[in-house]
């Protein structure tokens, strides 16, 4: 059979954020790096990249390897709205990038994961789902989903593919400067988590790692707080 350390690991949101960190990581360890992204600024030294929009279309594989030693799907959203202002749209628009391309992408790669003894789906949610947070209706709706998603597809794939998903706090993404443009809004934020920080990309790459390493093979169907202490203290 396959060895799960040799197989490459396929990042779909690779050129930015967390993803491009993880990226780093896993290459920096030795690891085989597959990425896939909107634009075409890879991370150095990945195998190969593929350029795709994850809301628009579904993740093409005819240039994949026949086996992969795990997937992690990175895309998401910070759509932050009161009530009042939320559309259903706003929402469809959350589900499509935050589950509906999860779904596609594992859907499509599941026969190459099942060749690769224990490898390793990663999915993110958010701390918002387990902590209610004022105008997070949206995407805590959505990464609510892929925690459902993640431990459905956990027990259904047993014991070949471990499923697991993290949840971070504000982490300091694209996706999140608008949040902490200045300083005024970076020390209210910090000030909210019991670590007194925002989360940095390195911090939850480092646990996307871990559960993609040969340590984690007796993990699958959790769903782990990144989130400096914010979802339990």
């Amino acid at each position: 059979m396959l060895q799960m350390q040799n197989e490459p690991i396929l990042i779909v949101g690779a050129t930015h954020g967390i993803g491009r960190r993880l990226a780093e990581r896993l290459i920096s360890a030795g690891r085989s790096v597959i990425s896939a992204g909107r634009t075409v600024d890879a991370p150095q030294g990945v195998l190969k990249h593929v350029v795709f929009n994850a809301i628009e279309q579904v993740l093409p594989t005819a240039d994949l390897p026949d086996a992969l030693g795990g997937l992690v799907y990175c895309p998401g959203s910070i759509d932050l709205k009161p009530m009042r202002v939320l559309k259903a749209d706003d929402l469809r628009v959350a589900f499509e990038i935050n589950v509906v391309g999860a779904f596609q992408s594992i859907q499509v790669c599941l026969d190459r994961l099942k060749r690769c003894p224990s490898s390793g789906i990663v999915l993110f949610s958010t701390v918002a789902v387990q902590r209610g947070m004022a105008f997070h209706a949206g995407v805590a709706a959505a990464k609510g989903a892929v925690e459902g998603l993640t431990r459905s597809l956990s027990a259904e794939l047993a014991p070949v593919v471990r499923v697991n998903c993290i949840a971070p706090g504000l982490t300091r993404t694209g996706l999140s400067e608008r949040l902490l443009n200045t300083p005024e809004k970076e020390k209210a934020s910090a000030d909210r988590h019991p670590m007194k920080r925002v989360g940095e990309p390195d911090d939850i790459a480092a646990m996307a790692q871990f559960l993609l390493s040969k340590e984690a093979t007796w993990i699958t169907g959790q769903v782990f707080g990144v989130d400096g202490g914010m979802s339990t203290i």
